[in-house]
């Protein structure tokens, strides 16, 4: 049975990671109207990795016998100056992120929640992994600058980008 407080601080993340999707959606649609449809698919492919990390923690809530409790999603930026400047805001958004789960390990090693914790390292580590990708992107962008061919380029690249769902399937 979850204690309360991890119960609370896991359906806000819960929260936190449904708006994480949303804000990639909205990044997807920004790019896909400025006619980058590699860098809208990678966007895209962000969302859903977004949801499936909600889902993810959402069951386990369920299973672990508490109510999860979903609650209303701020609306996303839907504007930016340039695609460097996405980039910029998902690193600073994955960085939040990361913050925010490292807190939650917090919470669940302050309440003994043994398991918890147990459970919460695969975010911990899916963090690493969040900010280095959007990193390698980022590092590219900058090379190539705001406009030119190697946006074009990049955008081919990043159209190829495919998800793997978590090695459990229930999760």
């Amino acid at each position: 049975m979850l204690k309360k407080k991890v119960e609370k601080a896991l359906n806000d993340q819960i929260k936190w990671e449904l708006y994480s999707s949303y804000l990639y959606l909205s990044m997807s649609a920004f790019f896909a109207k400025k006619g980058l449809p590699g860098f809208s698919h990678w966007m895209r492919m962000q969302a859903q990795e977004e949801l499936m990390h909600a889902t993810k923690m959402y069951d386990y809530v369920l299973e672990r016998g508490g109510e999860a409790k979903l609650m209303a999603i701020d609306a996303p930026p839907s504007k930016w100056d340039s695609p460097l400047d996405v980039m910029e805001e998902t690193l600073k958004h994955e960085q939040h992120v990361t913050d925010r789960i490292n807190k939650l390990v917090d919470v669940a090693q302050s309440e003994k929640d043994h398991a918890c914790n147990i459970f919460l390292q695969w975010f911990v580590e899916e963090q690493v992994e969040e900010e280095d990708s959007v990193g390698e992107v980022l590092d590219k962008l900058r090379l190539i600058g705001k406009e030119g061919s190697g946006l074009f380029m990049m955008d081919r690249e990043l159209s190829q980008r495919v998800i793997t769902p978590p090695a459990d399937s229930a999760q």
